[in-house]
């Protein structure tokens, strides 16, 4: 008990430093979630359609996310450093790469629009996603800003400040959904189009309204007046670039097989896909909790590395994972209990019109939500030990493992018992399953290999003087 005690000591202080992340992060998947449940009351093949568009959507803004998160661990060394001017060129220079790289997904996007049509996805449903993902594909710039932003802060350890901004996101993306989507209070009903105009809008409101906050706020006065965008340093650039590349393939690597069930999902027909959607909404959220949790392990690992603290480092590390594992225990548990009545939420069970359909998506999603539970503790703890080691600032070896978990070991088993076997929609999820237990497992045994070594190497330098 007392061993277990030095872990669990942490818990308040991981939660704390948390919770505001988690919240921002959800906000960010809630703006999919009210895109989805009232797009959902449209019909099956609308959205299928948010499905479809957003599966390009997903991994460019994987990339773009995990671009920005080697801004966050650059902050934190920085600040346990107590050097403000090292903190400052690492979020110009931060921001001038996310806006850069922004621009860049949004053209990547638009100009592979017309892959939809030999996808071999549903016809209807393709025309319907078109419009959809050329508004949608444009709100990446602002939000991809807003992610340099939002990392810059939680490597300050203000976490709190994004998760305001996502707050406000979210009431304009409702607001804007309810009047657009079904044509409220005078406006023309613009169904999945109206979507799209609310999650930019929300974007660039949330983009807005955090930088004002930065303004307005005496801990960031160092590091926001006066930046000069003309002079960009090579070095601090490369060493941005240098992480933040092989954090965007990681990131990439597993948002990218998530989009891949999607289009199996397709090919399996418009309901199936629906139901990939729904269960995939459900379960990004609870993953939100984990990114939360993966911030937390960043800042803190990355704090200890400033300070060349590597055994404390460690502990810590080891309480975000055990946090992490108990959480995700509880989200299964969760899944499990409420498969059936959870993608109720997504539907119109009420409309006679597409009864049979919206049956078949439930029945369908509630299937995936079983295999989902059980890959909630998977997926939880591989992204927070992806988190500790990206503190560590170890990015390369990582980056190789998630591509063999996901693609050669996750995504064969998706394609074989979802599209050659009996379990169809269910079989691809069992795919992703084993990809996401084989990560956590060798992204652990990384973690565990550097830490021990770090302390071993530091024990002998001590014993030497």
């Amino acid at each position: 008990m007392l061993s277990l005690s030095k872990y669990t000591k942490e818990f308040k202080f991981n939660l704390q430093l948390a919770f505001p992340v988690m919240a921002g992060m959800i906000g960010h998947t809630l703006v999919q979630f009210f895109d989805n449940v009232m797009v959902g009351q449209l019909g099956p093949a609308e959205l299928a359609a948010v499905s479809l568009g957003n599966s390009f959507v997903f991994i460019a803004m994987s990339i773009g996310i995990g671009f920005s998160t080697a801004i966050t661990p650059l902050v934190a060394e920085a600040d346990g450093e107590g050097n403000t001017d090292k903190g400052k060129q690492v979020l110009k220079h931060g921001l001038f790469s996310c806006t850069v790289l922004g621009v860049l997904l949004f053209l990547m996007i638009y100009f592979a629009k017309p892959l939809m049509y030999v996808m071999n996805q549903p016809e209807e449903v393709v025309v319907l996603a078109i419009p959809y993902l050329n508004l949608v594909a444009f709100s990446l710039v602002p939000l991809i800003m807003f992610q340099a932003l939002k990392q810059f802060s939680d490597g300050l350890s203000q976490t709190k400040y994004p998760t305001y901004a996502t707050i406000l996101a979210n009431v304009v993306n409702v607001s804007l959904n309810y009047v657009l989507i079904f044509g409220k209070f005078g406006f023309p009903q613009m169904g999945v189009v109206g979507a799209a105009i609310g999650t930019l809008a929300s974007r660039l409101i949330m983009l807005a309204f955090l930088w004002m906050l930065f303004q307005k706020r005496e801990k960031f006065h160092a590091y926001v007046k006066q930046l000069n965008f003309s002079i960009i340093r090579r070095n601090v650039l490369k060493k941005i670039l240098n992480l933040g590349f092989p954090s965007a393939l990681q990131m990439f690597f597993e948002v990218a097989i998530f989009t891949g069930a999607i289009w199996l999902s397709g090919i399996l027909g418009k309901n199936p896909q629906a139901a990939n959607q729904v269960a995939l909404n459900l379960a990004s959220m609870t993953f939100m909790v984990a990114i939360g949790l993966s911030v937390t392990a960043m800042v803190r690992v990355g704090n200890q590395k400033g300070l060349k603290n590597f055994s404390e480092l460690r502990r810590i590390a080891l309480s975000v994972f055990l946090l992490t594992f108990l959480i995700e225990v509880i989200f299964a548990s969760l899944f499990t209990i409420f498969h059936e009545q959870l993608p109720k939420i997504y539907v119109n069970l009420a409309d006679a019109e597409d009864a049979m359909d919206n049956l078949e998506v439930v029945s369908i999603a509630a299937k995936l939500l079983l295999v989902a539970a059980v890959f909630q503790i998977s997926d939880g703890v591989q992204v927070v030990v992806l988190g500790a080691l990206r503190g560590l600032q170890d990015v390369t070896i990582p980056t190789w493992i998630t591509f063999i978990a996901y693609w050669l070991i996750g995504f064969p088993v998706s394609i074989y018992l979802g599209l050659y076997a009996e379990w169809k929609s269910t079989g691809i999820w069992v795919g992703l399953f084993a990809g996401l237990t084989a990560s956590a497992i060798m992204l652990y045994l990384r973690f565990n290999h550097l830490t021990k070594k770090l302390i071993i190497t530091q024990e002998a330098a001590h014993g030497n003087t």
